[in-house]
């Protein structure tokens, strides 16, 4: 007889698998990828779908430029989920994955490199510098595939697109020459964002705003006319700004014709005070605001007069002289009378003094007022931010001289603001003005607003008119009040009736955003419609080397822009075989043929704006053929919310001049990830992670569901802790497959238990299978993916874990194999 006691596990039927406990997710998952692609997975996948209903999720561009990064990650992983999911419903879901390969970005690198090695851009041949900017972006692109396949994304990646492949970039010439030839596009002086660094225009998808503290100064213009016979002799009216550079290409100001100005007169008994007997023109709600900034205090000594008032309507006809006037006596430009302008749709109470100063060449508001009233820029700052070598103002060799967002500009000690005081007329400076102001995300860099010949396309001229687009040199725009006019030209487009045959392009826009596409969440449909309605007319061209040329002729005579069909085709089959290079090393002459002379055309050599060649993304991917198993419009476009103003936008406008549609049906829209506090990430704040690292450490699949759990509709966030909460939902939903695979080891067919002659408790199981299949599904065609993590952890943990599998788990163990409950319990696990 033995004391040990007895070994019951040879009794019991315990759960067998080789599933192991611990999922070594970070050494595994490189196999099982292999494996994926050794057995053409994806190509699998489009074989057993073929035929069936199409889902086409058309992947936006992310730029080449550098390792992935968190938002990647979360970005990548959505869309991920969307295909994958639509492909579990039966559909056919194909993924193309493509990357946005030109522009200022990749430039500034290679500009980086050259800066390093002592070499000038301006001296590299420019075919070289292209080829150098196309092997630096082939790089990141292969660099940035690979990490995204680690990520676990399944895609056609042996063959994605790219819009530096010369059949990209000859399409996206061709869509733009579709604009041509339908007369919409005009070459027009406007004010757009300029960078003085980078030199060139900025869309508004370039720019970021920061806090900065500007100089703020209030400047008296003395007015030597008006009806108003008060206003003459001896009165200044008052204008406040923040940019003091702008104050020597001053050509008006504007009032409000329905705010009340008050005529301030100071006067003082001894006479002593620098302001003694000033009059000064101000809003009449404003006048205690300005007379603090003029550090004015009413004594015994210093007395106000009694109030004269007047409505701005009445101003109509007031005239006042530039301050710099006296210093330079000879100058056209200086002598010119500064009229007072109606400018009620933008002059407010709000700050300053309610008159505003108008440089047309600096203000999108400036332009329009000025242009309406026969006033036309100067452009008297150049490319890099100086003013011009011949300007009236300052020689580019003075000592005092600079850029113009340099400090010297804008302190209250600056050369103008010295001009100013010398001239009697800077009331008040100081350099405590703080307010948001736009910056290059590239360079960090302050922008400016400049004047300078662009490309446009109209936003509310009509698409189906007959026009006349012309293209004048800027001298002669400025004796014509250019606008985008009309040409031979016509596309018909397919126009909703909502929006009538002869609608413009931003009514074919709002039309599609408010009536026809999805918006998920819904709110990213009124950001998109208030962006639209509010947008300017699109800038199109950049003033760089690395890009998609606008492949255009100008007459040098009418101005014109030559639109022949049967040039514009020798153009895109040369684009076809030779890329962008075949337009700037091009024998234009060829392209022209023998109805035209090369030396009656000026040649084109600004580049397409980045927004544009991504937005025409959908005519190569979606309709080129390329790839067959795609069509148009896409079901679905999925972006950060910043794309609102970047892709899905440029994609939105550019489809919809040359379709008369939007390329998608719906558009998703994530949040910005930010750290475990609610911070936006920041190198320079130390607060990143690192997805290689964090696959490295817990495994892609841990990334995957963070990126699937969280709402990623809003602004969401990631942190050590928070992963570690992702690792611990990963490790329970595990556990429950562990504990299914080991109860059915050993799991027969003929095992199997028809559902009628099951227990109640497994029948009430599979309804709520039922239940969370159905809730799954509505989930999948939400894109609600947290929801879709919660209802699956749920019933893992809940209805299985803590409820059946506790139940039945006796059953499992100790009943005969041929035990009906236990028959029917392990059939529902299979299930």
């Amino acid at each position: 007889m033995t004391d040990e006691a007895p070994d019951y596990k040879d009794t019991v039927f315990l759960p067998k698998t080789d599933f192991p406990m611990k999922a070594g997710l970070a050494n595994k998952e490189p196999g099982i990828l292999e494996r994926w692609q050794n057995i053409g997975l994806y190509e699998k996948l489009r074989a057993a779908r073929d035929g069936q209903e199409k889902f086409i999720f058309h992947d936006g561009p992310p730029y080449a430029n550098g390792n992935i990064h968190i938002g990647h990650s979360l970005n990548k992983t959505l869309k991920d989920l969307v295909v994958r999911s639509q492909n579990m419903l039966g559909k056919d879901a194909p993924f193309v994955p493509g990357w946005d390969c030109h522009g200022l970005p990749i430039e500034w690198k290679i500009e980086e490199q050259y800066r390093k090695k002592k070499r000038n851009k301006d001296e590299v041949p420019a075919s070289e510098f292209r080829a150098e900017c196309r092997e630096y972006a082939d790089n990141w692109v292969n660099v940035q595939r690979e990490e995204f396949k680690r990520l676990g994304i399944l895609a056609q990646w042996d063959k994605p697109y790219l819009t530096m492949d010369y059949d990209a970039e000859a399409a996206i010439v061709a869509e733009l020459l579709k604009f041509a030839e339908a007369g919409q596009l005009y070459r027009g002086a406007k004010p757009v964002m300029w960078s003085p660094v980078e030199k060139t225009a900025l869309a508004e998808a370039e720019v970021e705003y920061e806090d900065i503290t500007s100089t703020q100064i209030d400047v008296a213009f003395e007015i030597v006319d008006s009806p108003i016979q008060a206003l003459v002799g001896g009165v200044f009216a008052v204008i406040w700004t923040t940019t003091p550079w702008t104050i020597p290409v001053n050509q008006a100001i504007a009032f409000g014709a329905d705010i009340e100005y008050e005529l301030v007169d100071l006067h003082c008994a001894s006479g002593s005070h620098p302001l003694d007997c000033a009059k000064l023109l101000i809003a009449k709600e404003l006048v205690d605001q300005v007379l603090a900034r003029l550090k004015v205090q009413i004594s015994d000594d210093l007395e106000l007069s009694p109030i004269e008032t007047f409505k701005g309507s009445e101003l109509v006809g007031t005239i006042a002289k530039h301050p710099m006037v006296d210093k330079f006596p000879d100058s056209e430009f200086y002598t010119k009378p500064r009229p007072f302008l109606d400018g009620s749709h933008f002059v407010t109470t709000e700050a300053g003094t309610g008159l505003v100063h108008m440089a047309p060449d600096h203000g999108e508001d400036d332009f329009d007022l000025c242009k309406a009233n026969g006033i036309n820029p100067v452009f008297a700052v150049d490319a890099d931010g100086v003013y011009r070598d011949d300007w009236d103002w300052l020689p580019r060799g003075d000592e005092r001289a600079g850029g113009v967002i340099n400090k010297k500009f804008v302190s209250s000690a600056g050369p103008i603001c010295e001009d100013l005081r010398a001239a009697g007329a800077l009331l008040s400076a100081s350099d405590d003005f703080q307010h948001s102001y736009p910056h290059s995300w590239r360079s960090k860099a302050k922008i400016i607003y400049r004047c300078t010949p662009q490309w446009f396309v109209p936003m509310d001229s009509p698409l189906s008119a007959p026009q006349t687009v012309r293209a004048e040199p800027f001298e002669a725009q400025l004796a014509n009040d250019q606008d985008p006019s009309t040409s031979s030209g016509r596309t018909e487009l397919e126009i909703g009736s909502a929006v009538g045959i002869n609608a413009t392009l931003r009514e074919i826009a709002l039309d599609e955003i408010r009536n026809k596409v999805r918006f998920v969440p819904e709110r990213g449909r009124r950001r998109l419609e208030s962006m639209v309605e509010g947008r300017p007319d699109w800038v199109l061209s950049r003033q760089r080397a690395w890009g998609v040329p606008i492949a255009l002729y100008v007459d040098r005579k009418t101005g014109e822009y030559l639109n022949d069909p049967a040039v514009n085709e020798r153009i895109i089959a040369a684009f076809k075989t030779g890329g962008a290079d075949a337009w700037f090393d091009a024998d234009h002459q060829q392209f022209l043929g023998n109805d035209h002379k090369l030396d009656d055309y000026e040649v084109i050599t600004d580049i397409l704006d980045v927004w544009f060649d991504s937005g025409c993304t959908h005519s190569f991917v979606l309709e080129s053929g390329k790839w067959p198993d795609h069509q148009t419009p896409a079901d679905l476009y999925l972006e950060g919310s910043d794309q609102h103003r970047g892709w899905f936008q440029s994609s939105l406008l550019e489809s919809c001049g040359t379709r008369g549609r939007a390329p998608y049906k719906a558009v998703l829209t994530h949040g910005m990830t930010l750290d475990k506090n609610g911070k936006k990430m920041s190198k320079s704040l130390g607060n990143t992670l690192d997805p290689q690292k964090i696959i490295n450490v817990n495994g892609a699949d841990i990334l995957r569901l963070w990126a699937a759990s969280v709402d990623f509709t809003e602004d969401h966030r990631i942190g050590d802790e928070i992963l570690k909460g992702v690792t611990d939902s990963y490790r329970k939903l595990r556990n429950t497959f562990r504990y299914m695979l080991g109860g059915l080891g050993d799991f027969q067919d003929s095992e199997r238990v028809a559902v009628a002659d099951m227990p109640e408790l497994e029948r009430y199981i599979l309804h709520r299978l039922a239940e969370v299949d159905a809730e799954l599904k509505q989930h999948v065609n939400d894109f609600a993916f947290g929801p879709y993590i919660r209802t699956l952890t749920a019933f893992a943990q809940d209805d299985l874990s803590a409820f059946f599998f506790d139940i039945r788990k006796d059953c499992l163990y100790c009943d005969a194999p041929d035990d009906p409950k236990r028959m029917a319990y392990r059939t529902v696990m299979d299930i």
